[in-house]
């Protein structure tokens, strides 16, 4: 009988408990201590377990806990990130798709050269450009703006999504775009009509790319937002780094939990969809 538990699947099965052990352990005391009380946490063990389901921290953190001067929790902060994000992502997602179809199905002049461009974007460093522009936005009066914040999520996440969406473009048939043609179809008759339908798995990935990247985002939001926009991960920051005397762990954990909530459900009702998309040509050359 053939032996299936070979030393490499062994070493292979041990660093797959590894991994998931790396990611568990913190997540399991995160959750844990978020449903404790302040007792819990001073009496008793990171790894120990609530006494019950409490989840007054959760309600707090929520719409009690005070950041700043204002005690209203961080729901201000999950509203400001949802329509941040809505606002960015719906706006990157058609100009890169329009803007990836445009550059696989034209043959424009120094195409290397474009490309090379979108790639020296996509790996820039944020820090360089903060200042340029603060000073541009600042002179046309919409620094510290909701417009200002949308503006910079959509700069900064169009190369990637842009190469995206090319890469998927090149790999579709030239014969359906000439068939389209030849029926009278023009450059949007062809995008919105034939080609978009075709486009879901793969603006799926790029969805999933564009809502990480703006929900998580920290530094952008802190310099560009302004104070009536700030998004939820400069409000979880603002609630640790402002309290005072003993720090209430089980209402910050509650909190950085509720803050991580919207991207994982993400990726669990959309995980298979990732996949298909992945395979589909969404991110090969």
């Amino acid at each position: 009988m053939k032996n299936y538990l070979t030393p490499g699947r062994l070493g292979l099965y041990a660093f797959l408990v590894i991994s998931a052990a790396f990611f568990l352990i913190p997540f399991f005391v995160i959750l844990t201590t978020s449903l404790k009380t302040t007792e819990e946490i001073a009496n008793g063990s990171i790894f120990s377990l609530p006494h019950g389901l409490n989840f007054a921290a959760w309600s707090k953190a929520w719409s009690g806990a005070c950041i700043g001067r204002e005690c209203s929790g961080i729901s201000p902060g999950f509203f400001n990130s949802v329509k941040i994000l809505v606002l960015s992502t719906s706006i990157s997602l058609l100009a890169a798709a329009l803007n990836g179809f445009a550059l696989a199905q034209w043959r424009i002049r120094h195409e290397g050269k474009v490309l090379a461009f979108l790639l020296i974007g996509a790996f820039l460093p944020y820090q360089v450009m903060l200042y340029p522009l603060v000073r541009m936005f600042a002179l046309s009066g919409i620094n510290n703006s909701l417009a200002s914040i949308v503006i910079v999520h959509v700069l900064f996440g169009l190369p990637v999504l842009i190469l995206i969406f090319r890469n998927f473009y090149v790999s579709l048939p030239a014969e359906l775009i000439k068939a389209a043609r030849v029926d009278g179809a023009g450059f949007f008759q062809t995008f919105f009509r034939i080609i978009m339908p075709m486009s879901i798995n793969v603006f799926i990935v790029a969805a999933i790319l564009s809502v990480t990247g703006v929900w998580n985002d920290y530094l952008l939001g802190l310099v560009f937002a302004g104070r009536d926009n700030l998004p939820m991960t400069v409000a979880l920051a603002s609630l640790v780094g402002t309290q005072i005397g003993v720090p209430e762990d089980n209402v910050n954990m509650a909190a950085t939990l509720i803050t991580a909530v919207p991207p994982l459900l993400l990726y669990l009702l959309s995980g298979r969809y990732f996949v298909r998309g992945v395979t589909a040509g969404a991110v090969k050359g």
